[in-house]
């Protein structure tokens, strides 16, 4: 008895502890950061796939902090079609290549980081728009703050573990959705806090960081035009307490954000996309429109089958009965985006507590869903990474719907909340394992329903490179089976068959993707890659004026394809000598200043004529554009060596071990040059360490 007593005080003191704690708001963020980061883990050991070997290995704007500025007057790729102007993404490719060289570990983390980022700020964000006078909740209840906190907290960590997110985090390409992401809710929050406090000048810091934080998230992806839409709408419509004069000054400073990306966006030049829907009729896109709501509704509460390469529309299906009969399910799409659609209505017109939660759930999820709905063209009919914002509106919806029910159901679906989260973390991590490599990516792709011309021909080029030219050439066949005019696929096709020594038939292929390319280029990309690969059979046949004539022709379509002026620029070193070569290179980098491969390719040639001085100073430039390249350096050190300028040699040479610790060969050249300098002690450390990387590379391999 006397010991019940005792305990009582005790008891009554952890209970205050965890009421404190619960009132705080750091274990929270912890938990949501936790939770981010665990279930995307897996991708931690991923590997570059699809997209990502261009835009995170051999992008040429991403080797040099010197190269920041020229990416905000290019488009995200340079060998296409797409109109996707994304400097900022390019800029965050480009701190990591710093730090990480090519390691996808360190892609991988960035990623992670960035969608952890981006639930804690929609976390923060929805604290502030779902308290008390800030237009949204309006309950006077006593828990209503914590109900609000509550609801703000599950929202945040629903969204930070759903798996229809995995493309936006996993896939290192994707990135460009919680960049955007991070910059516009930081934005938003800037403004909300600069609100709150009076001094003019520190009003001004917290505004102007908004209005950078506006245009960077705009120059990370164009869907950050809907963040600016739905900020306006909470300012002019739900806000409270705001003067008009600060509401027309919002629309101002919105109206000016947008002009400043406008005008970067001229900066790379008009490109024409080219997509499959401009000539839908208005009835299909219609139901496109409901079906992808559909979709994206299935996806939002039961993301089981997940993949790239999604789609709502695929005419074949209608050619047959029972190919029709195939395609019912997304007849049936149609039918749950009605659903859908008569369910956010229903929810904004219903009166409540929780009525303008609903709205502008609604609101959100629609604004953002417009602009993928297929009501204009684009490059996919559906794609899951493409709910990372609307996402968000979706859950505020379902949210304020749980506000009108009784307290005795608020409870349950708190825990069915909770189970939710535990779910829907599990099948991210699972999902986040198809990323692991690219085979494996390409294989579970498709065994999920994922088809599509650039998956077979990806993985036919993976077969390809493991020797198995069989089940290459057999995917390429259907390919072309299925879409004749695809050139990549015909291209690789020829690649394959001539590796079989099915060289005649080889032969043909590129002779006529030669010839169609011009016309080709006008609806596929890189079609140049035809009359580069028949180039290289004219090479290996001997015929190295075929192949120079067949290559300077072509640049009279491509002259901005630096394999080709490789290509040309190589043969006529061989035949014709390093001068004739050499003008080829220096029109290729007077128009392209920034490629670190013409440089290289430049200063080489200059060395081969003997012109050592500008063989240095492009030298030289190749190593400020690659921070990671050693080459260049190497170069340098050689020919200093040669001319007896040992100092100079052992500065370039320090610079290449510095940038390529790892490598033996740096080490070799650097004891050489140390021992022509009598500093024989040092030159004997450089062997050891020579030795040393050498013995963990025999252990490494035998492992």
């Amino acid at each position: 008895m006397n010991q019940s007593v005792a305990d009582s005080p005790h008891r009554t003191t952890l209970r205050r502890q965890l009421a404190a704690l619960r009132e705080k708001q750091w274990p929270r963020y912890l938990f949501l950061a936790a939770i981010g980061f665990l279930v995307h883990l897996p991708a931690l050991q991923g590997q570059p796939v699809w997209d990502d070997d261009y835009l995170a290995h051999d992008n040429p704007f991403i080797k040099s902090p010197l190269l920041a500025l020229e990416a905000f007057r290019h488009y995200l790729f340079l060998d296409s079609y797409s109109p996707h102007y994304r400097p900022v993404q390019n800029l965050s490719f480009m701190a990591d290549y710093y730090f990480w060289n090519t390691d996808p570990t360190g892609f991988h983390l960035t990623n992670i980081l960035l969608h952890v980022g981006s639930g804690l700020l929609l976390y923060r964000l929805l604290i502030l728009l779902f308290r008390k006078g800030a237009g949204i909740w309006n309950n006077t209840d006593s828990r209503s703050n914590f109900a609000a906190s509550l609801a703000a907290f599950l929202i945040a960590a629903l969204w930070m573990v759903h798996p229809v997110h995995s493309a936006a985090v996993d896939y290192i390409s994707g990135r460009a959705d919680s960049l955007a992401f991070l910059f516009a809710a930081g934005g938003w929050l800037l403004v909300l806090h600069g609100r709150a406090v009076q001094s003019p000048g520190i009003k001004l810091i917290f505004y102007s960081l908004a209005g950078i934080c506006g245009v960077l998230s705009l120059c990370s992806r164009e869907i950050a035009c809907v963040w600016i839409l739905l900020f306006l709408v909470h300012t002019l419509a739900f806000a409270r307490n705001i003067r008009r004069k600060t509401k027309i000054v919002t629309v101002i400073c919105c109206v000016c954000v947008l002009t400043i990306y406008a005008g970067l966006h001229q900066l790379p030049g008009e490109r024409v996309e080219k997509g499959g829907s401009e000539h839908w009729s208005a009835p299909v896109r219609a139901t496109l429109m409901l079906r992808s709501l559909g979709d994206y509704g299935r996806l939002m509460v039961f993301p089981a089958n997940l993949h790239m390469e999604r789609t709502i529309f695929e005419p074949n299906n209608y050619r047959t009965r029972q190919s029709w009969r195939n395609s019912a399910d997304s007849e049936y799409l149609s039918i749950l985006g009605l659903c859908i659609l008569a369910a956010f209505i229903y929810g904004c017109a219903k009166a409540g507590i929780g009525q303008r939660m609903r709205v502008i759930g609604a609101i959100w999820f629609l604004a953002a869903y417009l602009p993928i709905s297929n009501i204009v063209s684009l490059n996919a009919t559906v794609a899951e990474h493409w709910l990372y914002l609307p996402s968000v509106g979706f859950l505020i919806f379902l949210a304020g719907c749980t506000f009108d029910l009784p307290r005795s159901f608020q409870r349950p679906l708190a825990g069915v909340a909770v189970f939710a989260v535990v779910a829907l973390g599990m099948r991210s991590t699972i999902r986040s394992t198809d990323w692991c490599d690219p085979e494996t990516f390409y294989k579970r792709t498709l065994a999920a329903g994922g088809g599509g011309a650039r998956v077979e021909v990806n993985l036919g080029l993976i077969y390809g490179r493991h020797g198995d030219y069989a089940k290459a050439e057999k995917l390429f066949r259907h390919v072309l089976a299925l879409t004749p005019h695809y050139p990549i696929a015909r291209t690789n096709l020829a690649d394959v068959l001539s590796r079989q020594g099915k060289l005649t038939e080889a032969e043909a292929l590129l002779t006529n993707a030669a010839k169609i390319a011009p016309l080709e280029s006008k609806e596929y990309p890189r079609t140049w890659m035809g009359i580069y690969n028949l180039a290289g059979l004219r090479h290996n046949a001997k015929d190295d004026a075929g192949a120079i004539a067949l290559l300077d022709h072509a640049r009279i379509n491509y002259p901005q394809v630096w394999e080709l002026v490789s290509c040309e620029s190589e043969l006529v070193r061989r035949t014709q000598g390093p001068l004739a070569a050499l003008d080829l290179v220096q029109n290729f980098v007077r128009k392209n200043w920034w490629h670190h491969a013409a440089r290289l390719a430049e200063g080489r040639l200059y060395a081969e004529n003997g012109d050592t001085s500008h063989s240095i100073e492009a030298l030289r430039y190749a190593a400020m554009l690659d921070v990671h390249d050693v080459e260049a350096l190497r170069l340098i050190a050689t020919m200093k060596m040669h001319e007896n300028r040992l100092d100079e040699a052992f500065q370039a040479q320090r610079r290449a071990v510095a940038r390529q610790p790892d490598q033996p060969s740096q080490y070799i050249l650097l004891s050489d040059i140390l021992e022509k300098l009598g500093r024989s002690s040092e030159a004997r450390a450089a062997r050891a360490k020579v030795s040393q990387l050498q013995a963990l590379a025999m252990e490494s391999g035998r492992g």
